[in-house]
């Protein structure tokens, strides 16, 4: 497989942001973590490849094209019925503070009750009071 255009390689930093979890679903390597390992993203090249401190102490990188990861969400968040899984809480957090500027009432109340439930720290951020509080 060719180099990744510019536009996919930022597509790729957006979706594997710095500091994220991620967990290994293929890599052909003889060098390879088992499947099923996880590590922290500390960025993308410009190739494309995801580079992860494995928890096992690997570090070898996600080839693009050729393995695969997926991220395990920070957080969840739940808003109008509609669900979303967050690589990252800073993400979720910005996100919705956009939100809360951009609104007024009962819409800025919503955004404002998963607001702070992400500031607060629980896994699951709904906008009904009292639900999913952990």
């Amino acid at each position: 497989m060719g180099m990744p255009s510019r536009e996919i390689v930022e597509q790729l930093r957006k979706d594997y942001p710095v500091g994220c979890k991620v967990k290994l679903l293929k890599m052909e390597d003889v060098q390879a973590p088992p499947i099923g390992t996880k590590g922290t993203v500390v960025g993308v090249d410009d190739t494309g490849s995801v580079m992860v401190d494995w928890d096992n102490g690997s570090g070898l990188n996600v080839v693009y094209g050729e393995d695969y990861c997926k991220v395990i969400p920070a957080v969840v968040t739940i808003c109008y019925g509609k669900r979303e899984e967050w690589a990252t809480r800073k993400q979720a957090e910005e996100e919705f503070l956009e939100a809360i500027m951009g609104t007024e009432g009962s819409e800025m109340e919503r955004y404002t009750t998963v607001y702070a439930k992400l500031k607060m720290g629980c896994k699951i951020c709904s906008d009904e009071v009292g639900k999913y509080d952990e």
